[in-house]
């Protein structure tokens, strides 16, 4: 027994310790990588601080062009005036150090990748970037004015449109997010194209039961009325078909499945 306990032990004992030690270092890179994106936001934010009440008026100006005469924006809170800028000031200083973040993201995972993975990640990291931002400057130069139009006409007689400056960051900031998030359509059709869930034939065959989510993407994400409903639909729907026309170009014969199992 002795014997074959002793045949049984590693003949290197510092394999033993390999494990964690490569998961510390994987720790303590990933500590350092996230201390770096954090300095990059505040070096940001410090930098557009000043400036902070400037980009609330850029922010503001799509519902402040539909505004009645008499009418103006409040703060409802003692606050508010410092606090909803500097909250808009830190939102944009995240966007800015996106490019930052990203390389981050890509230093830590990619050496785990292979080199055919590296290649398609990194067209498909930077093109999800540009759409994002693409979706928010839609729904700001294409969205706001046809929505607050439609929302300052529709006030009922007797009723002074005085919106609250918190209440309409919180709005956009959510319609920023849903318009960016929503451009991102053909990146996920590349992926289930690329990955093999899917093939472009079978998604082309799911049309009308993508026309039916856009719909109800705009529903869910969008104020309850049918401009904005269908400003987000209608795109999410484009950008499916651009996804589906772009999944020809980067899918390789070899990558597709000989039979489509859906």
């Amino acid at each position: 027994m002795n014997c074959g306990q002793q045949k049984m032990m590693p003949q290197n004992p510092k394999l033993m310790a390999e494990e964690p030690q490569t998961l510390i270092s994987h720790l303590i890179e990933l500590r350092n990588r996230l201390l770096r994106s954090i300095v990059a936001i505040l070096v940001f934010a410090g930098l557009l601080l000043p400036f902070s009440n400037e980009l609330y008026q850029f922010i503001a100006a799509p519902l402040l062009a539909h505004l009645p005469e008499n009418s103006s924006m409040i703060a409802t809170q003692v606050a508010a005036p410092f606090l909803t800028p500097f909250k808009l000031t830190l939102s944009v200083a995240i966007l800015l150090a996106m490019p930052v973040l990203l390389y981050q993201i890509w230093a830590f995972v990619a050496p785990g990748l292979y080199d055919k993975e590296r290649k398609i990640a990194v067209p498909l990291l930077l093109s999800s970037v540009v759409l994002f931002f693409l979706g928010m400057a839609f729904a700001y130069y294409v969205v706001f004015p046809l929505m607050f139009q439609f929302f300052t006409g529709a006030t009922p007689e007797g009723v002074m449109v005085m919106t609250d400056i918190s209440a309409y960051l919180d709005f956009v900031l959510k319609l920023f997010f849903a318009f960016g998030l929503a451009f991102e359509v053909p990146v996920a059709t590349i992926l289930l194209v690329k990955s093999g869930i899917s093939t472009v034939e079978s998604l082309k065959q799911k049309r009308p039961y993508v026309i039916v989510g856009a719909f109800v993407m705009g529903m869910l994400l969008t104020p309850p009325d049918v401009i904005s409903q269908t400003l987000l639909a209608v795109p999410v729907w484009l950008l499916f078909e651009l996804g589906l026309f772009c999944s020809r170009w980067w899918v390789n014969e070899t990558d597709k499945p000989a039979t489509d199992l859906n």
